[in-house]
């Protein structure tokens, strides 16, 4: 992970109009949030695994869902993730036959959470939280 200062930090905004600049910039929060906080990630590679700017944010009123819900945004960061290509080994139980866990336990383990971010990934990270502040900002 690499923390990138930003202008943003600290910026409130509604979450109604946060969603409509962020989206059509090809950001998405997708399941990446709880009650009281979330991410907005921008996917920049799958190269090796996933490579995301993440745009972190806490809610300080309302709630996630909530059109009306107001976000503080907190530092942005580049995130790699790298996955396993293979079938995860630690199916349920093992009593269950591969083909079935593969349709429950969808999900496998990460091999790095927090892997090394190319440095090529970096100089794109940058630029693409210029646009961001720019676009927060106007």
């Amino acid at each position: 992970m690499i923390e990138l200062e930003s202008s943003i930090e600290g910026l409130t905004v509604k979450a109604r109009e946060l969603e409509s600049l962020l989206q059509p910039l090809g950001y998405s929060m997708g399941g990446n949030w709880e009650y009281d906080h979330g991410c907005y990630d921008y996917k920049i590679s799958e190269e090796g695994g996933y490579t995301f700017l993440r745009l972190p944010f806490r809610v300080i009123e309302g709630e996630i869902g909530s059109h009306d819900a107001v976000f503080e945004l907190n530092r942005p960061y580049l995130l790699h993730h790298v996955y396993q290509d293979k079938n995860d080994d630690e199916r349920i139980g093992g009593y269950i036959p591969a083909a079935v866990d593969g349709l429950i336990n969808q999900f496998q383990k990460p091999i790095d959470k927090d892997a090394d971010v190319d440095e090529k990934y970096k100089v794109i990270g940058q630029s693409l939280l210029n646009e961001l502040e720019q676009t927060l900002k106007g």
